[in-house]
């Protein structure tokens, strides 16, 4: 699966906001905000969507959102240093209906480069992983990049940080047979993670990796059929793989001073209700 968060950004970059506002019915709008109407607000974090995509994937998105920081459904985050620092860099989500529109988009965009990219078309509110015919969910793991990227990553730099010589870095140069900055032409014999997309940087690979190891940790990637499409990339597709293929990562991942979801998200969030805002 490619990263996608930094290609959105580039097209931001060529559109530079300079605090330009417009009417919005009675009240002051922001520019970007003409492009991105639709908004779903969880514990102070942005959703925010165009408007040809689709009410129930957005909310849907959001949803997953709220199951990741509130793993346990209570109402009330997990871990609030982490949405702390979410909040503090304004980490968004932003939707589109699909990569044609991202394409011929050319309107303003949020101020900052703390968003992640993720498509209507690939978003699947019945993803159910026990089903024998199923496409996989992208919010799973595209709402996850945008919390650990911004959020964990910063927060426990040391364990979770995306650099090279934390505790996660170094487990991720082992799942990949050696220390790379960027992939290989090949990885070396025994590799089990071996990440090939060369606009990937090596805090990119640590986010890819990150979210593999917690998503299958989490019994995400083990229904029928998914080892053959993610095998080239990733081969521990479920708990136990993890656990025995890559001790490291699992001990890092289920140590419970991070507080990480230990409930892979559903989309049927029960801790508040959760509305689309226009």
């Amino acid at each position: 699966m490619k990263k996608r968060f930094f290609n959105f950004i580039c097209l931001a970059i060529t559109i530079i906001m300079i605090g330009c506002y417009s009417e919005c019915g009675s009240a002051k709008c922001s520019s970007w905000e003409f492009n991105f109407p639709k908004q779903a607000i969880v514990f102070g974090l942005k959703v925010i969507a165009t408007e040809n995509t689709s009410d129930e994937k957005v909310l849907h998105a959001a949803k997953i959102m709220a199951q990741y920081l509130d793993n346990d459904e209570d109402g009330k985050v997990d871990n609030q240093a982490v949405v702390d620092k979410l909040i503090s860099v304004d980490a968004t989500l932003v939707m589109f209906k699909d990569e044609n529109e991202l394409d011929n988009f050319d309107g303003d965009e949020p101020d900052h480069d703390h968003l992640q990219l993720l498509f209507d078309e690939e978003t699947i509110p019945s993803f159910n992983k026990n089903s024998s015919n199923v496409r996989f969910d992208a919010s799973i793991e595209e709402v996850l990049h945008l919390i650990t990227h911004e959020g964990y990553a910063k927060v426990y730099d040391n364990e979770l940080g995306e650099l090279k010589g934390s505790s996660i870095a170094d487990a991720m140069d082992k799942a990949r047979g050696g220390y790379f900055e960027r992939p290989p032409a090949t990885y070396p014999a025994g590799a089990w993670y071996s990440y090939d997309d060369e606009t990937c940087e090596y805090d990119c690979m640590i986010t890819e990796y990150t979210y593999w190891a917690l998503t299958s940790i989490l019994g995400g990637q083990s229904y029928p059929g998914r080892f053959d499409e993610i095998g080239h990339e990733w081969q521990l597709n479920t708990p136990e793989r993890v656990k025995t293929g890559d001790p490291i990562v699992y001990g890092i991942l289920t140590d419970p001073q991070y507080r990480l979801p230990t409930v892979l998200p559903d989309g049927e969030y029960k801790g508040f209700t959760i509305s689309l805002e226009k």
